[in-house]
């Protein structure tokens, strides 16, 4: 919880965001301790009644930084931005040589450790997904994602000098930080991804990354995803001393497909309008990195659009799923890997022939004729960067369509501070 100070009033939120409209002056409430706030004061204790004077600290943040201007939505806004957000972690993790810069400390961490655990939740879960897939490519390091929720009750063998990488949008998942101060007990290194400064998990990790995604108001999220996923890239390139690609000039590239997908809107209107909209529920299939994507696609459209939306590998389909397809039946499939460009074509065609209404999501190197989304080409590795813009903005029309609140979906809160 923060404490925050006001001219004439105090408040307490879970985020300094939630207040920034109001102050931009804060007093961390820790654990173990209470507060006594009135209008004029703000008393903090620990549990002994002992009071505790602490210092206040000021936000990086001002009430115009989290302003719509001219967009209907925050969720809109902040999909347009994810090309600029790419950009500024180019900038940001660069030296003046325009080499990669990631912090020694972080880098010798992930070289010294021998096995790689990704605590997160939700999207930022789905992030991991793509982690694993990246740190297991590039650094040659294997690695571990797991459900943070889970993790507490169900923990897993862990290996002789395992890396904790916490990622979190917010810096306060209550799920994650639980997990922090369990491993954070047993001795393990820990390291914090997340997008706000000096929240919870980023002060109370080892080693700090930052995503520079800038504030994200709306509860799904979008920018800091691929922030996410941009900087496990980054941090894996940088500890690789056998990968030899040009990051920097691949997401430089990345940027620009992105910036030309965001300047498609109409295309993915025309498409939630044509197959989503009326529905009451759809399926994502895809195979390889393209199955996390789907993954992150589903939980886009169900918690905005309130459509049913499942994501699958779609060589799983035949194993049961297939038993869901009638007539009508939206599936959206998402090919960006030359090595499952068939298999996955194969299992379009099952599902048509069912009946399925489908959309098909591809890279222009091995679209077909009838793909309706053909993605300029990006570096094989960099894929879900740029499959998850079009999800995106289908996921954003087709809730539109559907008169849902797109910013502030039913049931949900933005930072899930709640285990």
């Amino acid at each position: 919880l923060l404490l925050g100070k006001g001219n004439g009033f105090n408040m307490i939120g879970s985020d300094a965001m939630a207040m920034i409209h109001h102050t931009n002056e804060f007093f961390e409430l820790q654990d173990k301790e209470y507060a006594i706030i009135t209008r004029h004061d703000i008393s903090i204790y620990n549990l002994y009644g002992m009071k505790i004077e602490r210092e206040t600290y000021f936000g990086e943040l001002d009430a115009t930084d989290i302003e719509k201007g001219t967009y209907p939505h925050y969720m809109i806004k902040e999909i347009d931005e994810q090309p600029f957000v790419i950009r500024r972690l180019i900038a940001a993790y660069q030296d003046e040589h325009g080499n990669l810069k990631v912090d020694d400390e972080i880098i010798n961490q992930i070289r010294e450790c021998d096995r790689i655990f990704i605590i997160a939740c939700g999207t930022s879960y789905h992030a991991g997904m793509v982690g694993k897939f990246l740190f297991e490519k590039i650094t040659k390091k294997p690695t571990e994602v797991h459900i943070s929720s889970e993790f507490v009750y169900n923990t897993p063998i862990i290996s002789q000098k395992p890396l904790f990488v916490f990622i979190s949008q917010s810096g306060e998942t209550a799920d994650s930080r639980a997990v922090l101060v369990k491993v954070s007990q047993m001795g393990y290194p820990t390291i914090a991804m997340t997008n706000v400064k000096g929240s919870t998990l980023y002060r109370e990790t080892d080693y700090q990354l930052l995503l520079h995604a800038g504030p994200e108001i709306a509860v799904a999220s979008t920018k800091a995803y691929t922030a996410q996923i941009a900087v496990l890239a980054i941090v894996a390139r940088a500890a690789s001393d056998d990968c030899h690609f040009d990051l920097l000039n691949e997401l430089s590239i990345v940027a620009n497909v992105m910036e030309a997908l965001c300047d498609n809107r109409e295309l993915y209107n025309d498409l939630a309008k044509e197959f989503l909209t009326d529905k009451k529920s759809c399926f994502y299939i895809g195979r390889h990195v393209d199955y996390y994507t789907c993954l992150e696609a589903a939980l886009k459209l169900k918690e905005i659009s309130y459509i049913q939306t499942e994501g699958f590998a779609a060589g799983e389909l035949k194993h049961g799923t297939i038993a869901l397809i009638e007539e009508g039946t939206p599936v959206i499939a998402i090919i960006t890997q030359e090595q499952i460009n068939l298999n996955t074509r194969s299992n379009i065609r099952e599902v048509r022939a069912r009946g399925a209404a489908v959309v098909t999501m591809s890279l222009k190197r091995i679209s077909s004729e009838k793909d309706q989304i053909v993605i300029d080409n990006v570096h094989e590795y960099l894929t879900p960067l740029v499959t998850a813009i079009p999800a995106q903005y289908l996921s954003y029309y087709a809730a539109l369509q559907r008169g849902c609140d797109i910013d502030k979906p039913r049931n949900l809160a933005k930072s899930v501070t709640v285990e």
